[in-house]
């Protein structure tokens, strides 16, 4: 399918989808309950990006103190302020994305799923590794000097 036909769907269709949710939602329990839940969902959601995004902080320096770059840190930064902006939007079916990439397993296995389907990340061969059955490929680079020197 077209990529802007994609968009375009996502642009319409989820704020569609959302008044949907919060008027049915709504018609449930109240429209003051409804607005006070969103507004709860919001600061809440705040709240946890914040501590979030402080532990991946601390984990990025902790990385980079061992001298390796912190790849998929930077990666779980990236989507914990995703699941902010979706947690700040009005409607629960953000929230609960939102809520969801802040639920660290979750992000990680999703962050893992999304490298290994783009080629960043390949099976390893069994009996090669402790770690989760992935690699990271990495490029080795040669730092140096030069000089030219014509006749």
């Amino acid at each position: 399918m077209n990529p802007g036909i994609i968009f375009l769907l996502l642009l319409v269709g989820a704020p569609l989808l959302e008044l949907y949710v919060l008027i049915e939602v709504g018609s449930e329990i109240g429209a003051l309950t409804t607005i006070l839940l969103s507004i709860f969902t919001a600061v809440l959601g705040a709240a946890l990006v914040r501590l979030q995004g402080v532990s991946v902080l601390m984990r990025v320096q902790q990385t980079l103190a061992r001298g390796e770059a912190p790849a998929l840190e930077m990666l779980e930064g990236a989507m914990i302020m995703m699941s902010g902006v979706m947690l700040l939007f009005p409607g629960f079916i953000t929230d609960i994305m939102g809520f969801l990439m802040l639920v660290p397993p979750l992000r990680r296995k999703f962050i893992l799923a999304m490298l290994k389907r783009s080629g960043a990340l390949s099976p390893m061969e069994p009996g090669t590794g402790s770690n989760a059955d992935v690699k990271i490929h990495r490029v080795n680079i040669i730092q140096g000097e030069y000089h030219r020197n014509d006749d």
